[in-house]
């Protein structure tokens, strides 16, 4: 009489099962969940045309984030030094309701990173960052601008076209009357004129947070509508604690372009 292996069936039907498990089972997604900002390739990067916004934190917020302003409490204006405000957070960026379009800000570099991640994309580095802001690449600009010259400003020739304390556009933030100090706050992204590869807001508006350490901390670069054009220059070289989250600080994503 024939005799079985039933250690050998065992296995058998064991691999069986763990196939079909594999094959049965629901597939995650995978591409990630999408984003409202419009974007630009600029040599081989995918760049968020305008800073990182409101609406598209919520969509992240979703997934149970709370930021570590929130946990305090607020984040930090500056006033004579870097006070604690409570209530302002990248939901309600001076303490009030803010819009979706809004640049998102009391974030730190690390909350940035991972709201980058969420939408398969990252922070970019300081090269990446400056090339974008004054190297003019697209084949044919508009007036204006020139392909393959450098400008001293993101905005082009001029900072004409940005958001500042002064020497800028005439723009008019969106900061309540009376909560800050100096300047009159941000503007929604994309109220602005476009600039330098046709990117908004690369320089004023909101600093941008980079993935390039630097004394310590992470490069920011473009300034804000807390000071005038000349710290939007690329010589200016600020950086600041990863941990800070401030009513002046945001950041944009970019991702790598998929090679065919």
């Amino acid at each position: 009489m024939k005799k079985f292996d039933f250690t050998a069936i065992l296995f058998g039907l064991l691999l069986s099962a763990i196939a079909a498990y594999f094959m049965l089972r629901p597939l995650p997604s995978q591409s990630a969940p999408a984003s409202s900002i419009p974007t630009v390739q600029i040599g081989n990067l995918i760049w968020d045309q305008t800073e990182m916004n409101i609406g598209d934190v919520k969509g992240f917020a979703a997934t149970g984030f709370v930021s570590a302003a929130e946990k305090k409490g607020g984040g930090l204006s500056y006033e004579a030094g870097f006070v604690q405000k409570p209530g302002w957070t990248w939901k309600t960026p001076y303490g009030v309701s803010a819009g979706d379009l809004e640049p998102a800000v009391h974030l730190n570099q690390k909350e940035a990173e991972s709201i980058c991640r969420y939408y398969g994309k990252r922070l970019p580095t300081d090269i990446e960052w400056n090339l974008a802001a004054f190297l003019e690449q697209r084949s044919n600009p508009p007036a204006g601008f020139v392909k393959g010259q450098r400008y001293p400003f993101p905005g082009g020739s001029t900072p004409a076209v940005s958001h500042c304390l002064s020497g800028c556009g005439d723009y008019k933030g969106l900061a309540p009357v009376g909560a800050l100090n100096r300047g009159t706050g941000h503007v929604t992204t994309k109220t602005t004129k476009p600039g330098v590869n046709g990117m908004y807001d690369m320089g004023g508006n909101v600093w941008e947070w980079t993935a390039t350490e630097r004394n310590g901390g992470y490069m920011t670069r473009g300034a804000s509508w807390w000071y005038g054009p000349e710290r939007q220059q690329e010589s200016d070289l600020e950086s600041k604690p990863g941990d800070i989250a401030v009513v002046y600080i945001g950041f944009r994503c970019v991702a790598d372009a998929v090679k065919q």
